[in-house]
């Protein structure tokens, strides 16, 4: 028959087994989230050249609970990786500080670890006061044609005493889409005559800020 100390012994002993399997199994039960999703607030931001906005990243796991990001370089955990696929246009800092470079547009990225999220940041020029279509000509084109050369179109904005290239960024217009097409996105613009003659304006605005500025008109006689 056991004597009491060695039961007391015995019973502690359990006790130290029992912890140290209880502490096993809940590593199995407790392990560090992963991020399934991630969504970038503000969406779509629009900064000026020079100036900064701060990104926020949020996380959910896969169970749908809300996770805290913070920025860094390891793109693991709760760890979130940000990056600018244009650092021309906007750069982007470990902590989601958002700065304009150029005017343009630039993709931003979070990520961590396999779970990613993107928006498009916007640069605009801070203070432009006009726009102008160049050259500033009147010219002609035969019916189905795309104009070439020096009849080629492009925008330059006047900012802080610089003319700078915003072609890319304006939306251009036409006084007759039955006899002109034009296209955006593109440096330099090629009006595009349809097969009917006849005269038409041309024409593009530029938004900066809440301002949306419109430029000079281009004059151009399909025949």
């Amino acid at each position: 028959m056991s004597s009491p100390k060695n039961r007391v012994r015995l019973a502690a002993s359990f006790a130290v087994l029992l912890v140290a399997g209880l502490g096993v199994a809940c590593k199995g039960f407790f392990v560090n989230p992963t991020v399934t999703s991630i969504t970038i607030d503000p969406p779509d931001p629009s900064v000026s050249i020079g100036l900064t906005a701060q990104l926020t990243a949020a996380g959910t796991d896969s169970n749908g609970n809300a996770l805290t990001l913070t920025g860094g370089t390891s793109c693991t955990g709760t760890t979130v990786c940000w990056s600018s696929d244009t650092p021309a246009v906007a750069t982007v800092s470990t902590g989601g500080l958002l700065t304009g470079v150029s005017a343009g547009t630039s993709t931003i990225t979070a990520a961590s670890g396999t779970a990613s999220a993107t928006t498009t940041a916007t640069v605009t020029l801070a203070n432009v006061t006009n726009i102008m279509i160049v050259p500033n000509n009147n010219f002609s084109l035969p019916e189905s044609t795309t104009a070439s050369g020096t009849d080629c179109l492009t925008v330059q904005a006047a900012s802080g005493g610089k003319n700078i290239d915003v072609t890319t960024s304006v939306t251009w217009q036409t006084s007759d889409t039955t006899i002109l097409q034009v296209e955006n996105g593109v440096d330099p613009m090629c009006v595009q005559s349809l097969a009917v003659s006849g005269q038409a304006t041309v024409f593009a605005q530029y938004v900066s800020g809440t301002v949306t500025l419109t430029s000079n008109s281009i004059t151009v006689t399909v025949q």
